[in-house]
């Protein structure tokens, strides 16, 4: 059943780069998916750490980066799909935490539609992707790094 993981992973680095960049980059959209397996079998098959974390991080922060473009220029529509006090809610919660939470948009199941949510409240652009990039590249470095130390 894994045989063609590890064929898969066994390819050009560079289609295994490729490949990891876009899971990635799907993976901080809205989609449910994730990134982190594919990342620990091109480590578990020889692939460059630093180029493994450069690459995933790109990806994911950059899919991030999409999803504000989307609640940026559909602001109209996605306020209008939400119920009023829900709404106001998510409001009120970006209002109160402010665009620092953004260095949660790595988490699981909050963190792609936070990243939406910066989008449609307008949240200023450069700190936003500052702030999305520490936090990607923060949560696949531990992975790296993890990987790294246990396996080594």
């Amino acid at each position: 059943m894994t045989e063609w993981l590890t064929e898969f992973a066994s390819m050009s680095p560079w289609l295994a780069y490729l490949s990891l960049f876009v899971l990635a980059f799907l993976a901080a959209s809205l989609l449910p998916m994730g990134s982190a397996w594919l990342l620990l079998l091109l480590l578990s098959q020889g692939q460059s750490p630093w180029m493994l974390w450069l690459v995933a991080s790109a990806g994911n922060t950059l899919g991030s980066v999409l999803n504000y473009g989307m609640g940026y220029y559909a602001r109209h529509w996605v306020q209008g799909r939400q119920r009023r006090e829900r709404w106001q809610q998510a409001e009120r919660w970006f209002d109160r935490y402010g665009i620092w939470s953004m260095l949660l948009a790595w988490l699981p199941i909050v963190g792609d539609p936070l990243t939406l949510v910066a989008g449609v409240l307008r949240a200023n652009f450069g700190l936003f992707l500052l702030l999305v990039a520490i936090g990607k590249a923060a949560r696949y470095g531990v992975l790296v790094l993890g990987y790294v130390h246990w396996m080594g």
